[in-house]
C-alpha cells in the first residue's frame, strides 16, 4: 500500500484530499477562480473547510460559477439565496459575496493583478515543518486586509485574507512532510 504524506489538516474525506492534492497552496492567476476562493474562504469563517466543499456545487450554482458581472447584480436575489438551502445561508456573508463582486468590477485593474501586487507576483514559501507553526494570520495578510477593506471589500479580515492567501497560492503553506511542499 502506498501512503501519501499530506498536510495535517486533510482528512480522509475525497473532497478535502482533491482540494488540497490539486488547488490549495497552487498559485491561481484566474480573476473568477480567485473570486471564487475569496468568496468560499468568507463563507467558512466560523465553520469548517469541510462544509464549504461540501456546499461548493451549490455555491457555484447560486452564485453563477462566481462570474464576477453576473454577482454584482445580484442585489434582487438575496432573499432566495437566503431560502437556499444549498449554501450557508447568512445575509452578511451573501451580501459582502456581492459587494465584492462590485468592487473588483471596479478595480482600475484586474483582480489577478490587484492580489498578486500584495506578494511582488511571486508566491512565498514558507517550509514549515507542522500545521502548528502556520499562523491564522500574518503581518502581509494585514496589510493586504487593511488596503482590501479601504477599497470596499467587506468581511476581508486579516484571519479569512490568510487563509485567501493560502488557498489561491500567493503563500505555500504545505507542510514539509508533505508530498506537495
Amino acid at each position: 500500500m502506498i501512503i501519501i504524506n499530506r498536510c495535517a489538516w486533510v482528512n480522509d474525506n475525497q473532497l478535502m484530499q482533491q482540494y488540497h492534492d490539486c488547488e490549495w497552496g497552487r498559485p491561481c492567476h484566474d480573476g473568477q477562480k480567485l473570486f471564487e476562493l475569496l468568496s468560499l474562504e468568507m463563507m467558512q469563517a466560523g465553520l469548517s473547510w469541510q462544509t464549504v466543499l461540501n456546499k461548493r456545487a451549490n455555491f457555484r450554482k447560486a452564485f453563477y460559477n462566481f462570474d464576477i458581472n453576473k454577482v454584482a447584480k445580484m442585489d434582487n436575489q438575496i432573499d432566495s439565496l437566503i431560502q437556499d438551502a444549498g449554501i450557508i445561508r447568512n445575509r452578511l456573508k451573501i451580501n459582502a459575496i456581492i459587494n465584492n463582486a462590485k468592487v473588483i468590477k471596479n478595480l482600475d485593474v484586474s483582480f489577478n493583478d490587484y492580489v498578486w501586487q500584495f506578494v511582488d507576483n511571486k508566491p512565498i514559501n514558507h517550509h514549515y515543518s507542522s500545521h502548528e507553526q502556520i499562523p491564522a494570520t500574518d503581518d502581509l495578510a494585514k496589510n493586504m486586509s487593511k488596503q482590501m477593506k479601504k477599497d470596499g471589500f467587506k468581511f476581508a479580515g486579516p484571519v479569512i485574507i490568510y487563509s485567501f492567501m493560502q488557498a489561491a497560492g500567493l503563500v505555500n503553506d504545505h507542510e514539509a512532510n508533505c508530498f506537495l511542499s
